[in-house]
């Protein structure tokens, strides 16, 4: 019976869990996002949030720690130059799980995992939203017009051509 265990095993002995959670974690913190199972990203959520929090506090002691966990010095480095200082702000929920559908061999629900604070589409989105949408009558007439104008040039030059090639055609 599995009374109490909170974390999913994934089929894999501890040591093949922990040194696979580390390099996704190591991976995500260099690339910002990366694509992999559900049930992974799911558990690649639990593994990499407390680092995230536990880098806010850049002492030796907490650099050491998050070392301990992930086993890669560019990781780290990553992490506690640019990474933390982006999400200082944020009081936790630092990674975002987006479903991506089934995959094609075996049928697995595939997720991309990302830091939410580098996600520049949604970030753009979040900043385009913010301004008043207006529709103008002068402005619905000025792109109504454009079309017809812009079809005028084009049936003109459609003819130019075919003249040419029956010029040449003759001789």
């Amino acid at each position: 019976m599995r009374h109490g265990k909170k974390f999913n095993k994934l089929s894999r002995t501890h040591m093949h869990r922990r040194q696979m959670l580390a390099n996704m974690a190591s991976s995500l913190i260099l690339h910002k996002r990366i694509k992999t199972t559900l049930a992974k990203a799911k558990a690649l959520r639990v593994y990499v949030e407390p680092l995230l929090t536990k880098s806010k506090d850049d002492t030796t002691a907490s650099r050491r720690t998050v070392f301990s966990y992930l086993q890669n010095k560019e990781a780290v480095t990553e992490l506690f130059r640019e990474v933390s200082p982006k999400i200082a702000q944020r009081p936790g929920g630092y990674t975002r799980i987006l479903k991506l559908g089934f995959r094609l061999g075996d049928n697995a629900e595939m997720a991309l995992i990302e830091l939410v604070d580098y996600n520049e589409a949604m970030l753009s989105a979040k900043k385009d939203t913010g301004k008043a949408k207006t529709r103008r009558a002068g402005a619905r007439k000025k792109a109504e017009a454009k079309p017809a104008e812009a079809a005028a040039p084009a049936a003109e030059t459609t003819e130019a051509p075919a003249a040419e090639v029956k010029e040449g055609e003759n001789a």
